[in-house]
């Protein structure tokens, strides 16, 4: 068990660590990227027991989503690390004559915490240590309690990898997330809720600690479907995604708005895509995924016991597996309840709207808290940038699901209540790193023109010279 003492002697551990400047070459770093990424594929099979027995998700949805998910960010900061550290020249300006060398330099923040959930238990810590090790940071995990088995595959993986002054994973409950928090940290990386998110910001301005947020987004991810999308195409994607992890994703669609003409037909598509990807009842289908724990369930159950007139597809759980079966509920209203928090869980929403009242849709979602993500089904290409390109939120698709996550080279980040900063390849490199800028001065050929005084005899020259410069 953890104290906050223990925690905050870790933390000093690790500072000294730090301090040492063992964490500053590159090449060194490099030697850690891969240490892990040898030992993610070398533990594999115990990282998919672990997910399996925290979450009930099949080895093919747990490495795609997960594991897998981890090697690919491990391999693409192995690849990119040099040239991402690498020094950037800039040219001084003339109103620094004669000091024209510049260096922008990325330097590591130090100690970190990095706060995971239970959903990607794997993804959301090692996939940020990655960017952390990469910027030559050391690093605390606290992991989730929730999952526990994975937190104990987590802290044997590691523990096999690094020393703990370097990276070190914590389990336990909110104590000790609060024990961490009671420390000064460089740098702080959280994934989970914008309620406990608040929680973190204010520990964190207490030694004006800079953080990184990923969150789910309050009131949910909406998904648009319009009259001329692809609705069996769309059904089949969103069917794939609200089975993944039975919902519980940050990213996951937390309602769909349909426009009311084709509504009942996308409905009758989904609930197709469901069977065909599930079985008649995911309850007896072993690849479906569970809930985390009965809280989760319970609030799941209760959730749609509220709507059960409304239940056109699912509604059936089972509390001694926790598993809740995919549920449509339909129709909904745009300003029903349901509609208005995040859910994080198999029920999905289905709210037809006219038309003619398309713009009243879009104003509502974004006169709500910004999701971390947003997803348009529609043929109308022109319709769909003018709308990403105008709504808030922290990323999306286009007749597509999930995916943008995946791309290489590209950020993962919320705005607003669904997060700040981001990362993933460079970006991760970027946020756990701080660019500093310095200016080598020359001894010779030094121009008294910033210095007193600027008025006078022979000093008219100057302001001229000013003016000139500063265009």
């Amino acid at each position: 068990m953890f104290t906050e003492e223990s925690v905050r002697i870790l933390v000093e551990k690790q500072r000294a660590f730090f301090q040492s400047g063992k964490t500053l070459d590159v090449n060194g770093r490099l030697d850690q990227l891969k240490k892990l990424r040898g030992a993610g594929i070398a533990n594999e099979e115990e990282l998919l027991q672990a997910l399996n027995q925290d979450l009930g998700r099949s080895d093919a949805e747990a490495y795609f989503c997960d594991v897998g998910s981890v090697v690919l960010e491990l391999n693409e900061t192995i690849h990119g690390l040099r040239r991402w550290a690498r020094p950037e020249n800039r040219f001084s300006g003339f109103t620094c004559f004669p000091s024209m060398l510049t260096k922008v330099y990325k330097m590591p923040y130090g100690v970190t915490l990095i706060i995971s959930p239970f959903n990607f238990p794997f993804l959301l810590s090692l996939g940020v240590l990655a960017a952390a090790i990469a910027g030559g940071n050391t690093a605390i995990i606290k992991a989730s309690s929730k999952s526990a088995a994975c937190t104990a595959a987590l802290q044997k993986l590691i523990g096999d990898c690094f020393p703990p002054e370097f990276v070190t994973v914590l389990d336990g409950g909110h104590d000790v997330a609060d024990f961490c928090l009671a420390q000064r940290f460089d740098k702080i990386f959280y994934t989970g809720s914008p309620k406990v998110a608040k929680h973190v910001m204010a520990e964190a301005a207490k030694n004006l600690t800079p953080v990184a947020l990923e969150l789910g987004g309050e009131t949910g991810n909406w998904c648009i479907i319009r009259k001329d999308a692809d609705l069996k195409d769309a059904a089949r994607k969103i069917a794939f995604f609200k089975l993944c992890n039975s919902g519980q994703i940050c990213i996951n669609i937390n309602q769909v708005a349909v426009e009311e003409s084709v509504a009942e037909a996308f409905v009758a598509e989904l609930k197709l895509a469901f069977r065909k990807q599930i079985g008649e009842n995911a309850l007896e289908n072993p690849e479906y995924p569970r809930l985390i724990s009965r809280q989760a369930y319970e609030k799941c159950a209760e959730e749609a016991e509220k709507y059960r007139s409304r239940v056109v597809y699912g509604g059936e759980g089972d509390p001694f597996t926790l598993r809740y079966q995919p549920t449509i509920l339909y129709p909904i209203g745009l300003e029903e309840e349901v509609v208005q928090h995040e859910l994080f869980s198999p029920l999905l929403p289905v709210v037809p709207y006219a038309e003619a009242e398309e713009e009243k849709l879009l104003q509502t979602i974004g006169q709500r808290e910004h999701g971390l993500a947003l997803y348009l089904f529609t043929s109308d290409n022109k319709w769909a940038k003018r709308v990403i390109s105008t709504q808030q939120y922290g990323g999306g698709c286009v007749n597509e699901v999930i995916l943008h996550l995946m791309v290489k080279g590209a950020p993962f980040n919320g705005t607003g209540h669904s997060g700040m900063g981001a990362y993933h390849g460079i970006w991760g490199f970027r946020e756990f790193t701080h660019p500093s800028t310095v200016l080598f001065g020359s001894r010779h050929f030094n121009l008294p023109l910033r210095e007193h005084p600027y008025t006078g005899a022979g000093n008219g020259w100057k302001l001229k010279l000013l003016r000139l410069f500063e265009r």
